[in-house]
């Protein structure tokens, strides 16, 4: 058995979308490792949902990694950490290629710290091409970005440098606010959204001003956000965002309790920090 396969006998896989997601997780990890070697973590952090699910217990799993520069620079280089993350994956008896994605066209917003200056890559393996991850690096970083390092101990011990918890809130309150839904409510912002109020996580308001600011040319104050977040908790169609999260969760029972109602309430317990 290799490393790949040993890393996949920790879940407890009932179901062909569940070996998916551990499937998805493991490359994950495996390309933290990659960029750990690489020395990416030096001048990068990893935030967003699969971050929460790896170092922070998120109990839904997530396809996308999200990471930003720790600060602005013209010379950074994504495809030069390629080969570090090839390598991992072949030590683990698994072979990847890695391909840039194409932007159809520019956005204001793609995800939580998302704008027109991201890299967009997609890690797959050769032998089963509807198994892969995307990779978003933004280039051009919104300030207040504070960070601190992680433990992850497969498929070896080391540890990523990741945006603080207060930061990602940030970022996730300004997804949730701005993001370009189209037909298609991304659920998982707002189940996120849950994860930081039960879990008491405090939202850094600056980083969040200096993401509008940034992305959205709005310098926002706390009076005009929380008016602006009570506006979209309360009439957007709860249903399309049940829809979307279902396939990555397991417990649906939890979602029982989801309506307009209860995402207004619980917009009333962040702490602004």
């Amino acid at each position: 058995m290799n490393l790949f396969d040993q890393m996949l006998s920790r879940y407890d896989i009932k179901t062909e979308s569940e070996r998916l997601n551990a499937m998805h997780e493991i490359m994950q990890e495996i390309t933290l490792a990659g960029l750990y070697r690489g020395g990416f973590f030096e001048k990068a952090a990893f935030f967003g949902g699969t971050c929460l699910r790896i170092f922070h217990g998120l109990s839904r799993f997530s396809e996308d990694m999200d990471f930003t520069l720790l600060n602005s620079s013209g010379d950074f280089i994504f495809e030069d950490y390629f080969p570090d993350i090839i390598s991992e994956f072949k030590s683990t008896g698994r072979t990847v290629e890695i391909i840039r994605k194409i932007k159809r066209k520019k956005t204001d917003i793609e995800s939580a710290f998302l704008n027109d200056a991201t890299e967009i890559f997609n890690i797959s393996f050769r032998t089963e091409k509807v198994v892969k991850i995307k990779l978003e690096v933004e280039l051009n970083p919104p300030g207040f970005t504070n960070t601190e390092q992680k433990l992850l101990l497969h498929p070896f011990s080391f540890f990523t440098r990741c945006v603080s918890l207060p930061d990602m809130f940030a970022g996730k309150i300004h997804a949730l606010l701005f993001r370009n839904w189209k037909i298609r409510i991304k659920g998982r912002d707002w189940y996120d959204f849950e994860w930081y109020i039960r879990n008491n996580v405090p939202l850094n308001f600056e980083s969040f001003r200096s993401r509008t600011k940034q992305i959205n040319g709005i310098d926002i104050d706390l009076t005009g956000f929380t008016s602006l977040l009570f506006k979209r908790l309360s009439e957007t169609e709860i249903e399309k965002v049940i829809r979307d999260v279902m396939p990555f969760i397991r417990n649906h029972d939890e979602l029982k309790i989801w309506s307009n109602e209860y995402f207004t309430e619980l917009a009333k317990r962040i702490i602004v920090q």
